[in-house]
C-alpha cells in the first residue's frame, strides 16, 4: 500500500489542526449560551479565534497534542505488523513537522524519546472486519482532561450527592460528580464518554470508544439516550463555565455506553475530554492505502467560529509589562483582565521540581512563570519558534508552587485551572498573581510571542525546558489575587451548592 502511510500522516495533521463539524457545532452552541461580557464569554471568543487560527496556520489546536490512539478495522489477510509499522513512522514525521508534541516520556528515566514513540506509544487497536475497505480512526486527547478521567466503584458515597446504588440514579449521581470534579482544569467546556460496566481496565477502554461517536448522534437504547440527555443539560446548570469561570455552558457531549460485568463488580468509568475534542477518521483504500472518504466530516465548508478577527477588548484592560512590582501586584484584583508585555518564563512540572533545591539560571525576582509545554521547532538558522504555546494545568505544581514564589520572589503565575489553598498563601504573603490563560488556546497565544530568547533544560524535553520569549498583549485573567480571593475556590463552592439539588432522584 505505497500510500497508506501519506494517509496516516494526513490524518494525523487534520486531526492535530481542524475540529470536526459536530464539535464545532457544539462549541457555537456553548457561545450562544453564554452571558455576554462574562469572563467565559472571553474565554469562548478566544477559543473561536483559536480554532479559526488552527486552520489557517495548519497548526496544532492545542499545544498538548496528547497521546495518539488510533482504532483501525482491516479486511481479513491485511498485513497489520506492515501497517503499524508505517503508522509509527507517520507519527515520528509528524512530531517532527511540528503537528504534534513530543509527549511521550519514560516513565523511569523520565527522558522524552523526542518523536511520540516508545513503549505503549502510540496506542494502536486493531480490529478485523468483514468489509473490504480499511478504516481508521484517530482521537488526540490531552494529558490535562485525561488527568480528570474518573472511575466509580459503586456503591459508593459522593461528595454533594450522597450514597450512589447500583442503579441507573446511582449512575446518574456519578456522572454528574465526574462533570463537578473537573472544574476548568479539564478545559471546560468538555465531553465526556462513559462506560457502565466491564472491569477496571476495560470500563476506561470503552469509556474512550464512547468519545468516538458524533456529539449529536442519538444513543439506540432508550434509556441511554434519556440518560445522556439529562447530564448534558443538567450539567449545565451547575455554573462551572468555560475555564471553570462561571457561566452557562459546562458541558458539549455525553456519550454512554453499558457492558456487562462481573457480580461482584459494577464500575462506571468516565473518560473526560476538553473542548479540542481532536478526534477525525478515513477510510482507505486496501490496495493502495490512499484516502477514500474521510469521517466525522460533511461536504459544508469549514465554519468559521469567531464573530471578529481580534479578541473584542473594552478599554478596560490592565496593561504590564514584566519585570512586574509588588505594588502593581498588589493592585490587582479577581476579574481583572491583563494583558502582558515583556519577557516571560515557561515551566512546568519537572522545572518546578528542579527549582526546589537549585538556582536559576535567571533572574525571576518580579517575574511572571508561565505553566507552558509549548511546541518549539528550530529552523536553520538556530532559532526557535513556538508553533503553539497554549497553558498546561496548574494544579499539578501545588506542591512546589508556593516554595518557588518565596524562594525566586515571583510575582505572577500564569496557567489554567488555578491552584490550591497553599499557593493562594503564598501569594498573599509574598505578593503574587495567579492568571488564568485561556486553556487549549495554543495558536492564539503563540502569535502573542514576538521572539523566544533563549532556553535552558533543552535536556528535559521540549515541553519541560525553560524557555523564555518576549510576548506583546498577552491576555489573561486574575483569578487568584494577592488578598486571598480566589475565583476557583468560589466556583467550586457555588457548583457544590448547585450540584447537591440534584441529589434526589431525577430519572424516572
Amino acid at each position: 500500500m505505497q500510500n497508506f502511510k501519506e494517509s496516516i500522516y494526513n490524518l494525523i495533521v487534520e486531526t492535530s489542526t481542524n475540529l470536526p463539524p459536530d464539535v464545532r457545532r457544539a462549541v457555537k452552541r456553548a457561545m450562544e449560551r453564554e452571558r455576554s461580557g462574562s469572563q467565559s464569554d472571553l474565554a469562548l471568543q478566544t477559543i473561536a479565534l483559536n480554532i479559526d487560527m488552527a486552520v489557517t496556520n495548519c497548526g496544532p489546536i492545542c499545544q498538548d497534542t496528547g497521546m495518539p490512539t488510533f482504532e483501525i478495522k482491516t479486511p481479513v489477510g491485511a498485513n497489520q505488523i506492515a501497517m503499524k509499522k508505517e503508522i509509527l513512522q507517520a507519527v515520528a514525521e509528524a512530531t517532527k513537522a511540528g503537528k504534534l508534541r513530543p509527549n511521550s516520556v519514560d516513565s523511569l528515566t523520565g527522558k522524552n524519546s523526542g518523536d511520540n514513540l516508545g513503549a505503549g506509544t502510540p496506542i494502536v487497536h486493531f480490529e478485523q472486519w468483514e468489509e473490504s475497505e480499511i478504516e481508521v480512526k484517530l482521537i488526540l486527547k490531552g494529558g490535562g482532561c485525561e488527568n480528570k478521567n474518573i472511575q466509580y466503584s459503586l456503591p459508593c458515597e459522593l461528595p454533594n450527592l450522597g450514597q450512589a446504588d447500583r442503579t441507573m440514579d446511582g449512575i446518574r449521581k456519578c456522572l454528574l460528580h465526574a462533570v463537578w470534579q473537573a472544574q476548568g482544569q479539564g478545559c471546560s467546556i468538555g465531553a465526556i464518554g462513559v462506560a457502565i460496566g466491564g472491569d477496571r481496565t476495560s470500563g476506561y477502554a470503552n469509556a474512550k470508544q464512547q468519545l468516538f461517536r458524533t456529539l449529536d448522534d442519538v444513543n439506540p437504547n432508550p434509556e441511554l439516550a434519556k440518560l445522556e440527555e439529562y447530564v448534558l443539560e443538567t450539567s449545565n446548570k451547575l455554573g462551572i463555565g468555560t475555564m471553570g469561570f462561571g457561566g452557562n455552558a459546562t458541558l458539549i457531549g455525553c456519550k454512554v455506553g453499558a457492558y456487562n460485568r462481573l457480580p461482584a463488580s459494577f464500575f462506571v468509568t468516565v473518560a473526560y475530554d476538553c473542548w479540542a475534542f481532536r478526534r477525525l477518521g478515513v477510510v482507505l483504500d486496501t490496495s493502495s492505502g490512499a484516502i477514500k472518504r474521510w469521517l466525522y466530516k460533511d461536504d459544508s465548508p469549514v465554519m468559521k467560529m469567531a464573530q471578529h478577527d481580534a479578541l473584542p477588548l473594552t478599554g478596560r484592560e490592565v496593561k504590564l509589562t514584566t519585570p512586574l512590582s509588588e505594588a502593581q501586584v498588589r493592585s490587582l484584583k479577581v476579574g481583572d483582565v491583563v494583558l502582558l508585555d515583556g519577557t516571560l518564563h515557561m515551566g512546568r512540572d519537572v522545572l518546578h521540581h528542579h527549582l526546589i533545591s537549585h538556582d536559576s539560571p535567571v533572574n525571576l525576582d518580579g517575574a511572571a512563570l508561565y505553566h507552558c509545554g509549548p511546541v518549539a521547532l528550530k529552523g536553520t538558522d538556530g532559532r526557535w519558534t513556538m508553533g503553539a504555546a497554549g497553558p498546561t494545568t496548574s494544579i499539578r505544581e501545588e506542591p512546589y508552587q508556593a516554595d518557588v514564589i518565596k524562594k525566586f520572589g515571583l510575582r505572577a503565575v500564569i496557567g489554567k485551572g488555578g491552584m490550591g489553598a497553599k499557593t493562594l498563601a503564598a501569594m498573599k504573603d509574598f505578593g503574587a498573581v495567579y492568571l488564568n490563560a485561556i486553556g487549549g488556546a495554543a495558536q492564539y497565544y503563540s502569535k502573542c510571542i514576538e521572539e523566544v530568547e533563549g532556553v535552558d533544560f533543552l535536556e528535559f524535553g521540549v515541553p519541560e525546558a525553560m524557555w523564555h520569549v518576549r510576548v506583546k498583549d498577552f491576555p489573561a485573567i486574575v483569578t487568584m489575587d494577592s488578598h486571598g480571593n480566589s475565583l476557583h475556590a468560589d466556583v467550586e463552592k457555588a457548583s457544590a451548592a448547585e450540584l447537591a439539588k440534584f441529589s434526589q432522584p431525577a430519572l424516572a
